[in-house]
């Protein structure tokens, strides 16, 4: 045991491990599949440019108001411990065991199994193993995160400069080479949905989720209150402008009404166009080093979580989830933990589903979290801020007014999953009173223990 006390976390990430791991977890598979779903719902090239530009926007706000609170709270677990240091332990704790009971697993295996069809249709495969291809490949990047935490943001920045290969492509192609007008194509098809802005810059929304899990690794990140900050407002502009000039290529390579009649496979099609079935291939490829950097990214950051929560006592096995490897200096225990919800989601249900019901969930953890700038201001009037949020208050009430939007058509478009979200959260009430009785009773018998030791002393 003293060993392991001895043992903490790296800081060793810099600025640009930071930003690759912002980037890279952002820029998975939204950007290359939801470009028809963006346009049917926006109705033309013109509203769907804009409903991509104000989901960047929406986005941005969000990340410069966490980045303030980010600069304050420097400490591995996020968005579980702002939550936690600013509304108390039950609400810390509820945030993280969402992360790392339904919103982490998710996502992970949503990405799992898209990057198991993209691979059995590369390579021929049965759509059969797809289960199996899809936990292979968690599992591989999994054991990537058991070592160092450099090996991991290595394969983050080498990851993120593959996947921008691809994106390059595309941009330059339909920059120059495209013949269509990117904007005002309208869509003749009527759809369910067609001309709805507002369910147009939700589905964007899911494409730029992901920005806030480099805060995870707050205590790995060399002086994290100036870099924290710089990597999630940097990353995130980064993230919208690739957006706007992938989109705005999509439109000028591609009829909009072709765009939607393909569907995801409209980016294929557009490599196959413009560079041939080896083009197709070679963006195929880099769509499947998209994914992967985007798993590594949330594999690397959602066990953070469960270590730090472990690290609090907060969860049972609280023990061994929150042993460091004493060479890696990483949570293993809590990694494997993670990667075995994931298995089981891919296994027993539907992860695409699970990972839209997840983003609502989330969304209303960061309405919390935003109004928490307002809160922490109000307690500390005199503080020095490293990093304050531009334009305050504007910023974090187009912060809040954003993730409302979400929250709210969330629970019109779908109440009885949104209802079974908050099941899955509220689990952990419970579970949180119980570790928390039973610390308090360790405590008590240890001080006991101390007591009649030192009468003991005494006599």
């Amino acid at each position: 045991m003293k060993q392991q006390k001895e043992v903490s976390l790296d800081r060793d990430l810099g600025l640009w491990s930071a930003l690759a791991l912002v980037i890279g977890t952002i820029i998975g598979a939204g950007v290359f599949v939801r470009q028809s779903a963006v346009l049917d719902d926006a109705g033309s090239t013109t509203m769907g440019l804009l409903a991509w530009f104000a989901g960047g926007l929406l986005t941005i706000t969000a990340g410069l108001t966490i980045a303030e609170i980010a600069s304050q709270m420097p400490e591995t677990g996020g968005l579980y411990v702002y939550m936690e240091k600013i509304y108390g332990k039950m609400w810390g704790f509820l945030s993280g065991w969402m992360q790392i009971i339904f919103y982490g697993p998710a996502m992970i295996a949503s990405l799992g199994a898209y990057l198991a069809i993209l691979l059995s249709d590369f390579f021929g495969f049965s759509s059969k193993y797809n289960v199996y291809i899809a936990i292979g490949t968690i599992v591989a990047v999994g054991v990537l995160n058991l070592f160092s935490n450099r090996y991991g943001a290595t394969f983050a920045i080498v990851t993120t400069i593959c996947k921008l290969v691809p994106v390059a492509a595309l941009i330059i192609f339909g920059l120059f080479f495209g013949n269509e007008r990117a904007f005002g194509q309208s869509l003749v098809t009527v759809h369910q949905t067609a001309g709805n802005f507002g369910v147009a810059i939700l589905a964007t929304l899911f494409a730029f989720d992901g920005w806030i899990l480099v805060a995870n690794l707050g205590g790995e990140i060399k002086n994290p209150r100036k870099r924290l900050p710089q990597a999630i407002t940097f990353g995130i502009l980064a993230v919208m402008a690739i957006y706007l000039l992938v989109s705005f290529g999509v439109y000028r390579s591609v009829p909009a009404e072709q765009i939607h009649k393909l569907g995801t496979s409209a980016i294929p099609y557009i490599a196959n166009q413009a560079f041939g079935e080896i083009g197709g291939k070679i963006l195929s490829i880099g769509i499947i080093i998209s994914i992967v950097g985007c798993m590594n990214g949330k594999i690397m950051t959602f066990p953070r979580i469960m270590y730090a929560m472990a690290k609090r006592g907060q969860l049972p096995f609280s023990k061994t989830l929150s042993y460091l490897h004493p060479k890696s200096h990483t949570p293993i225990f809590s990694t494997i933990a993670e990667l075995i919800i994931v298995a089981l989601m891919i296994i027993f249900s539907n992860a695409d589903r699970l990972s839209e019901l997840c983003i609502f969930t989330v969304y209303c953890f960061y309405v919390m979290a935003f109004v928490g700038v307002f809160l922490l201001r109000k307690r500390n009037p005199n503080q020095k801020r490293v990093f304050s949020t531009p334009l305050f208050p504007i910023t974090p009430i187009l912060a809040i007014g954003g993730s409302l939007f979400v929250i709210v058509s969330e629970i019109l478009s779908d109440l009885p999953g949104v209802l079974t979200s908050f099941v899955l959260v509220g689990v952990g009430i419970p579970i949180f009173y119980y570790e928390t009785k039973k610390n308090r009773e360790a405590f008590k018998v240890q001080a006991e223990l101390k007591n009649s030791s030192e009468l003991k002393d005494e006599n």
